[in-house]
């Protein structure tokens, strides 16, 4: 390649800028969403002794904010260490579809930015990007990767000042730890009332509390939620074979 043809590159490669200025409305509104739930997350991360700095570090490295809320809800139940992190794990699993869902569009990217775009991929992210790769051909890895890292920069910054108010202000942990309950009722209803959906949530409900009435504790939400994902998955098979 000639220096003629580098510079050629270099004129046509959007600058940081650019790039920023792009992904920013995009990534906007998952943004103000991690505000309005990061500053819970830090303070029940304060709770169990986690400093603002701390805070905006581990939510920048972390792979899935809801396993911060699980974190620290579970330490403050006095669950034992192993429980945590195989809750976490578990949880995060999901993410392992995000990269076969991706590996159409990255199949021409470098590595290294590949593997930066993976490190920084979020559940809310995951549904702009795949929007944007759907409707704009034009969508880029790096517009990808800009709108994985404004939404992690939101997210750590509103970890770190929840850590800094919770450690200044003594707040009702029963007050913060529903913010992660609420967001998944916001979703529920979101999702509208279809069969499948009413299935779902009946099953999970009911196996829940026959399960935590029966002594399961804590492991009655994970066998409820698996419990009621294969519900879920029965009824949308059955329904493909009607149609």
């Amino acid at each position: 390649m000639t220096s003629e043809d580098e510079e050629t590159i270099s004129e046509a490669r959007p600058s940081l800028a650019a790039i920023v200025r792009r992904a920013l409305p995009h990534a906007l509104p998952v943004m103000l969403g991690y505000l309005s739930i990061g500053i819970p997350c830090g303070i029940m991360e304060a709770e169990i002794g986690v400093s603002p700095l701390f805070a905006f570090l581990i939510s920048l490295a972390f792979y899935t904010g809801s396993g911060q809320f699980m974190i620290a809800n579970m330490v403050l139940a006095g669950l034992p260490a192993y429980s945590i992190v195989l809750a976490v794990i578990l949880v995060s699993t999901r993410q392992l579809l995000y990269s076969a869902a991706y590996a159409p569009y990255f199949a021409s990217v470098r590595k290294a930015l590949a593997l930066f775009f993976s490190a920084t991929v979020t559940d809310e992210t995951f549904g702009v990007n795949m929007d944007r790769y759907a409707q704009d051909p034009s969508w880029t890895a790096e517009d990808a990767t800009a709108v994985n890292c404004l939404s992690r920069l939101s997210w750590a910054s509103a970890n770190c000042l929840g850590a800094l108010v919770g450690s200044m202000v003594d707040i009702p942990t029963d007050i913060t730890s529903f913010a992660m309950t609420s967001i998944f009722i916001c979703l529920l209803v979101s999702q509208g009332a279809s069969r499948q959906n009413v299935v779902v949530t009946a099953v999970a409900f009911a196996s829940v509390l026959l399960l935590k009435l029966v002594g399961l504790g804590h492991i009655s939400v994970l066998v409820g939620a698996i419990l009621a994902v294969l519900c879920g998955f029965a009824v949308m098979r059955g329904g493909q074979h009607a149609s």
